[in-house]
């Protein structure tokens, strides 16, 4: 084992730990306010329940010997085996340093999902649903790509996320927009985010912790991680920028929430690449994530379903377009454990990235229409009209946000 890989990879997961109240912060700014705490509710809580479920059978579920490519064994269920040692997927840092920074990754992705429906849905729900779709959907996610599954075999490329985090997310905010319906007077009345400073702060966050999540993919305190903090820094300014002249072009000013969802979409369409490529191609791939993205946003009012936060415009399809873009730009020369891309002369890798994006989102959405369901039809999903009304803060935590 090595003692830097080990401090670099713990200083990692706290970073990505810090992402979840990040997240916290920037949905919360987005909401009304009567929906503030309930909105930070619905990523906090998950720091706990995610935690524990993680610890008892979501990792050995994800990260367990494989089991025909589908799931991993039950070889590690309650952290068994996993000790001090350099005896887990990674030998130069201990086993439960590799589990604790997987275990943030765990927890942030199921709260991502929940911008989708915020401001409509019982918080009891919200947590069987939670629970329920990381053990079913996300450790079989992870399984297939970073855990020895199928998608690895086959030679997808995924170096933190892309489809492990955002597309899954983003597939099953769609299932939950489709099963919930829009929100009490949607398309009648606006719906402004009540406090953007919030929103901007809490982005910050994100973009900050974003070091950990993309350079500490790597497992290594290495010159791998230095390219992944360059490349995920590099689209992030490029995805902002992107989206602003959009932005400009299309509503005639360029916004503060916009450079906040330019960022994080570039920080989104770079997470699959960012080991796989060059700062160069990661300019291009987050300019053209800000623009991939916004239209994004745009698509939900032609089709008509109320994705409140922006889930699947930045985080679906982001991730889609950076899961593609690393089968065009990925070379050898960056990551010699990975693959070149179409543009460096091997097509098929293309193919085999176009192959994974198709298969996560009919698996994850697919699974996730069933969870909806059946938790809607074991429980309810929404509140009453009246309790909608008065605000989830309210109705669902006998608090509020705010004392004027």
């Amino acid at each position: 084992m090595n003692a830097a890989d080990t401090a670099f990879i713990l200083i990692a997961a706290a970073l990505v730990m810090f992402m979840t109240p990040g997240l916290a912060l920037f949905y919360a700014g987005l909401v009304r306010a009567k929906n503030v705490l309930a909105t930070i509710m619905h990523s906090f809580f998950l720091l706990g329940l995610i935690s524990v479920l993680w610890a008892v059978g979501g990792y050995s579920l994800a990260f367990g010997p494989d089991i025909g490519g589908l799931i991993g064994g039950l070889n590690f269920a309650f952290l068994n085996d996993v000790g001090v040692e350099g005896n887990g997927p990674v030998n130069n840092i201990p086993h439960l340093a590799f589990m604790a920074f997987q275990m943030m990754f765990a927890v942030i992705t199921p709260a991502l999902i929940s911008g989708a429906f915020a401001e409509r849905i019982k918080f009891s729900s919200y947590a069987v649903f939670s629970g329920l779709w990381l053990i079913l959907v996300y450790s079989p996610m992870a399984h297939w790509v970073w855990g020895g599954g199928w998608m690895a075999k086959m030679g997808a490329l995924d170096f933190a996320g892309g489809a492990v985090v955002h597309m899954s997310s983003g597939a099953a905010a769609l299932a939950a927009a489709m099963v919930l319906g829009a929100r009490s007077g949607y398309g009648k009345q606006s719906f402004m985010p009540h406090n953007l400073p919030m929103t901007l702060t809490g982005m910050g966050i994100l973009w900050f912790g974003w070091f950990g999540f993309n350079a500490g993919s790597a497992l290594a305190a290495n010159g791998l991680a230095a390219n992944a903090f360059v490349t995920t820094h590099l689209a992030a300014s490029a995805a902002c920028l992107g989206w602003l002249i959009i932005e400009k072009l299309h509503a005639g000013h360029p916004t503060t929430l916009g450079a906040a969802s330019g960022a994080l979409a570039g920080l989104v369409a770079i997470t699959p690449a960012a080991g796989y490529v060059t700062p160069m191609a990661s300019l291009l791939i987050g300019f053209i994530g800000g623009f991939v993205c916004y239209g994004g946003v745009l698509l939900k009012s032609k089709l008509k379903y109320d994705d409140a936060l922006d889930v699947v415009g930045i985080h679906g399809l982001g991730g889609t377009w950076g899961a593609l873009a690393t089968g065009l730009f990925a070379t050898k020369a960056v990551n010699s454990a990975g693959a070149d891309g179409l543009f460096y002369g091997n097509p098929a890798q293309f193919g085999i990235q176009l192959v994974s994006v198709l298969a996560t989102w009919v698996f994850c959405f697919g699974a996730s229409y069933i969870l909806f369901k059946f938790v809607d039809m074991v429980m309810g999903l929404r509140p009453s009209p009246d309790d909608e009304a008065k605000g989830l803060d309210i109705t669902q935590h006998s608090e509020s946000g705010y004392q004027l």
